[in-house]
């Protein structure tokens, strides 16, 4: 069967807090020429990745992306440290005490105060969740593989026409040739007795 160099394949991790996306794409190329962009959070597996895809694929000029994208919940949409902004608050309260400055009306002030804000980011993953993963890319590889099949059965079936063609022409040109040929014989013959008056080997010219 014929695979094509050309292929696209697409899949999705579905976890609790995040949505882990995986995008394979693959052009010609003589030899393995593979590019991965791969999200930090799994930036350790990115060998083992590249190590599959090429002994799967074998071929080809490949770019591999894994990204993710958080799902924000309530908390994660207002990440606020309440310890740092109460902590703010008292020292407001006392520095509007001890200097007679009134405390602020608008409060969004707090908000802006460093470290308020705090940002939740998963630093490690589980192996369960690496599974899950794993079997997203491998689903990835497995659609690129049936882009390749689908196209390489259609360059097969075009490649079949154009031979079929090729061969119904070659029988149409025969009687041509033959005549061709003959007629090549008799220029050369007439030459090589009319203008050069030569005894010629005949086994040579044949």
């Amino acid at each position: 069967m014929i695979l094509s160099m050309t292929g696209f394949g697409r899949a999705v991790a579905d976890l609790p807090d995040k949505k882990v996306n995986v995008e394979i794409r693959s052009l010609n190329s003589k030899a393995m020429d593979l590019s991965t962009r791969v999200a930090p959070l799994y930036r350790e597996k990115e060998m083992e990745i590249r190590t599959e895809v090429s002994q799967i694929l074998e071929r080809g000029k490949v770019d591999f992306c894994l990204w993710i994208e958080n799902k924000a919940t309530a908390e994660q949409a207002t990440p606020i440290n309440l310890e740092i902004v109460k902590s703010y608050y008292q020292r407001i309260k006392e520095i509007s005490a001890a200097t007679g400055i009134p405390e602020p009306a608008d409060w969004s002030v707090l908000l802006r105060l460093p470290d308020v804000m705090t940002k939740v980011e998963t630093q490690e993953f589980s192996e369960e969740e690496w599974e899950q993963v794993h079997s997203a890319i491998r689903e990835a590889i497995d659609h690129l593989l049936d882009f390749r099949r689908q196209e390489g059965e259609a360059l097969e079936k075009k490649f079949r026409e154009k031979i079929d063609n090729i061969s119904r022409l070659l029988k149409l040109v025969e009687p041509y040739e033959k005549d061709r040929i003959s007629q090549i014989k008799e220029r050369l013959q007439n030459s090589l007795e009319q203008y050069f008056k030569v005894d010629y080997d005949k086994n040579r010219f044949e």
